[in-house]
């Protein structure tokens, strides 16, 4: 994973940077994000990865946030063998762009190395295409192209009115109508892969073994045994534990202290 994990800090530095663009509040520690993702940046490239898990990480804590980094510190913590941190960053790194191959790539090499295979459950086809379709764009990307074909499309259709020659009137109106109409589609896009994304709260295991329980109780019967590094849906919460079900469908109550939320 070394040559390729390299390549994409390379890919994703320029894609990071964006972030830091707009003018920011420095704190109390005046910490630069840009300047510490450079940091890490070059601590990865010397295999000081510690360092650069620590540079990445103080730019999260800055509150700047970005598939980049999450990527850049989930390869950090992969070298560094915490798998359970690698999962749960290249899984936030997904969740802001959740077509990107270089994430899932590196997110299912880290999932061979834990404890559990579980077997997901196969989509229907139809559905799957649906998804593939609807995670073509990440969220940011679908956002700037909505803007981008409303306002091209009401430039073009200002211009129909304005225009006296008949054929470039014609061809202003379709174009403005045509841009428009793909303007929505990518609008109803975001809508969409927003609403999926929001659905369900989903978490990885941070404890080396975890009791899944038939109920929300310690004393409850224990179903099965899921390890560190496993990934799941919550799907209600009592207490201190919460009912989880695995990619498989199997599910019970854990302790909510047990995983940490994505």
């Amino acid at each position: 994973m070394t040559s390729k994990t390299m390549r994409n800090l390379l890919k994703y530095n320029l894609c990071a940077v964006l972030l830091f663009v707009q003018p920011f509040c420095v704190s109390a520690k005046e910490i630069n994000a840009e300047a510490l993702l450079k940091q890490g940046n070059a601590a990865y490239a010397k295999n000081q990865y510690q360092e650069a898990a620590k540079a990445y990480q103080q730019v999260l804590d800055a509150g700047y946030q970005s598939e980049a980094v999450y990527f850049n510190l989930g390869n950090a913590n992969y070298k560094l063998a915490e798998i359970p941190e690698a999962i749960l960053n290249y899984e936030k790194a997904l969740k802001l762009n959740p077509g990107d191959a270089d994430v899932q790539l590196n997110l299912q090499l880290a999932n061979l190395k834990i404890t559990d295979r579980i077997e997901v459950v196969p989509e229907f086809f139809l559905t799957k295409w649906w998804k593939a379709f609807i995670y073509f764009f990440s969220l940011s990307t679908l956002s700037v192209l909505t803007v981008t074909c409303f306002i091209t499309g009401f430039i073009l259709v200002i211009a129909y009115l304005f225009l006296i020659a008949v054929t470039p009137k014609k061809a202003a109106f379709y174009a403005g109508l045509s841009v428009l109409s793909m303007g929505l589609i990518f609008m109803i896009m975001a809508g969409v892969q927003s609403s999926y994304l929001n659905a369900s709260r989903q978490g990885i295991v941070f404890t080396g073994a975890s009791d899944v329980k038939s109920g929300p109780d310690g004393k409850q019967k224990t179903l099965f045994v899921i390890h560190e590094g496993t990934k799941v849906t919550i799907q209600e919460q009592e207490g201190d534990w919460i009912k989880v079900v695995l990619v498989n469908g199997n599910g019970g109550w854990i302790k909510f202290a047990d995983i940490k939320t994505i």
